[in-house]
């Protein structure tokens, strides 16, 4: 990594630019916070992967506003946060390798001609570049924080019309093969609660979005969530906040329950 300036915050970057950032608001943070799809950079040399402008800055190339939400918990939270730099049309960091939809060549209803025919050694060039990157900087910050992680909180937005239909809910609560805290967060919401809060949508596990919490939270017993979060909610700076400052207590109960269930006091 090379550290900022700010010694709070540290990049990877190389042939496609900064792939991945590390910020923190605490030396021992109890909440790895995680935003995969924070970024619709596509690298220069890419040539924009054949999409017009409007594409490259709708939400298939990204989640916009996830990055404010997140940056405004890690504000309110002892905790780390890994983000992504790269838009998830040149390789979604929530996708293992071997998924299809990990470098797209359709994306809901566009194509995209950059990723189509990719050769095996032009896709592994995007794995190796962007995924690696991202996946190992995950592991080495649940390694260098494993005395003080609690849990890992991933956070996401959607669209509020997909495929011609709207959807109702704003709020998503979502897990993969560990459902402790998904189930915690839904006994402690807050009553009467702002937004309509389901679990497990607008997407769930089999739509193959648990990759991040199976792979990093579960595989290192870390209790693991999915915000999933409507982007019409999430637009200004100050939405972002606010969802953020609603979030942020309703996290930390959650995260307290897991504590003394360890015993932690």
């Amino acid at each position: 990594m090379n550290m900022d300036a700010d010694s709070k915050s540290e990049a990877v970057t190389g042939d496609f630019g900064e792939v991945v950032r590390v910020e923190a608001s605490s030396s021992t943070p109890s909440v790895l916070i995680v935003c995969e799809h924070a970024s619709n950079r596509i690298p220069q040399h890419l040539q924009s992967l054949g999409v017009t402008d409007d594409v490259a800055h709708s939400h298939v190339a990204w989640d916009p506003g996830a990055l404010g939400v997140a940056q405004a918990l890690l504000s309110r939270l002892p905790g780390v946060l890994v983000a992504g730099g790269v838009s998830r049309l040149v390789y979604d960091c929530n996708r293992p390798p071997e998924a299809a939809s990990a470098v797209p060549e359709k994306s809901e209803i566009y194509q995209i001609p950059g990723n189509t025919g990719l050769s095996a050694k032009a896709r592994g060039d995007r794995v190796a570049k962007v995924y690696d990157p991202f996946s190992e900087t995950v592991s080495h910050q649940i390694a260098t924080h494993a005395a003080s992680l609690t849990a890992m909180v991933t956070v996401h937005s959607f669209t509020p019309v997909f495929h011609g239909e709207a959807r109702s809910v704003e709020l998503g609560v979502l897990h993969g093969k560990d459902d402790l805290l998904a189930l915690d967060m839904l006994a402690k919401q807050p009553a009467p609660a702002p937004y309509t809060i389901r679990l497990n949508e607008p997407y769930s596990a089999s739509d193959g979005v648990a990759h991040t919490l199976d792979k990093h939270g579960v595989a290192n017993g870390l209790p693991n969530v999915m915000l999933e979060i409507r982007n019409d909610l999430i637009r200004q700076a100050a939405e972002q906040d606010a969802m953020a400052a609603f979030l942020a207590p309703w996290i930390d109960a959650a995260l307290s329950d897991l504590t003394v269930a360890k015993g932690v006091s």
